[in-house]
């Protein structure tokens, strides 16, 4: 593996993180430094830390930006799921979102249970 880059959980991040931004380009203007701010940016600190902890000297330090990263992953869900609840979007649409969701925190967990081994 040469990159971060290689890897299918940072790709998926990315993913996510495009599909962010493309469901919060509806919202309300006035949500622009309210939930969408903070979509996008749960979003993209995902794919952002599983970069950095890639770059990191040890393993360790590697695995704990990897659960960074899975604690913006789920600040991501939370955020997605009240904006449903507070009708700034679909639940259609969300939830595609939330299912790629899902996906990356498989591939987060396996990445860190393989590097905890």
């Amino acid at each position: 593996m040469q990159s971060y880059r290689d890897l299918k959980v940072w790709q998926e991040a990315m993913n996510l993180a495009e599909s962010c931004y493309r469901a919060t380009k509806s919202f309300p203007k006035e949500e622009t430094y309210g939930m969408t701010a903070q979509i996008r940016r749960a979003a993209a600190s995902i794919a952002a830390n599983i970069a950095e902890g890639y770059g990191r000297r040890t393993r360790g330090e590697y695995v704990q930006f990897l659960y960074i990263a899975q604690g913006s992953l789920k600040e991501l869900e939370t955020h997605l799921l009240l904006s449903i609840r507070v009708e700034l979007a679909s639940s259609q649409t969300i939830n595609l979102v939330i299912n790629q969701c899902e996906s990356v925190g498989k591939l987060l967990l396996l990445l860190i249970r393989s590097l905890e081994k």
